[in-house]
């Protein structure tokens, strides 16, 4: 199904049903079906049609990265020396299975890819450069923005 499709299939139900879980996907179906007059079973329908179709991604648990040992937040831009589809692709494979890169964008303007990495020190940010961007003989330049304070996280789309 295409992304438009996906997006037109939706009705205020679904909608109604995404604001819900996004907000806590562990809702009770009983509770979502009140609060969208709906029965139980008929949200279960809607919940699985919308996993089934790739509406609903994923059901994850956020966590504060201090509470495991991550508390320093550093967004990077990453410019690479050359852009030719396999070297696109080998970057966004070898960035996406970094578990310190939380987020990673492959973007238009003056970087190629912007990113949110969480780590445990900055000795332990200067060694994953050292590995993932100096190492790198792709990679022409990359800054680092390092976070003072979360203001606002979090995935919600609004519906």
């Amino acid at each position: 199904m295409t992304e438009t499709a996906r997006r037109s299939a939706l009705d205020e139900f679904d909608r109604q049903i995404l604001a819900i879980l996004q907000k806590d996907n562990l809702t009770p179906q009983r509770k979502i079906g009140e609060a969208v007059n709906l029965s139980a079973p008929a949200v279960q329908r809607r919940i699985k049609r919308m996993t089934e179709t790739g509406v609903i991604q994923a059901n994850v648990a956020i966590v504060d990265p201090a509470a495991l040992g991550h508390p320093i937040t550093i967004f990077v831009e990453v410019e690479v020396i050359s852009e030719t589809a396999e070297q696109i692709e080998d970057a966004k494979r070898e960035f996406a299975a970094i578990p310190e890169i939380q987020l990673c964008y492959y973007v238009t303007g003056e970087a190629d890819f912007v990113m949110m990495i969480t780590v445990p020190s900055m000795a332990a940010y200067e060694a994953l450069t050292k590995r993932l961007f100096f190492g790198n003989n792709n990679v022409k330049r990359f800054r680092s923005f390092v976070a003072m304070d979360r203001i606002k996280t979090g995935l919600e789309v609004p519906v």
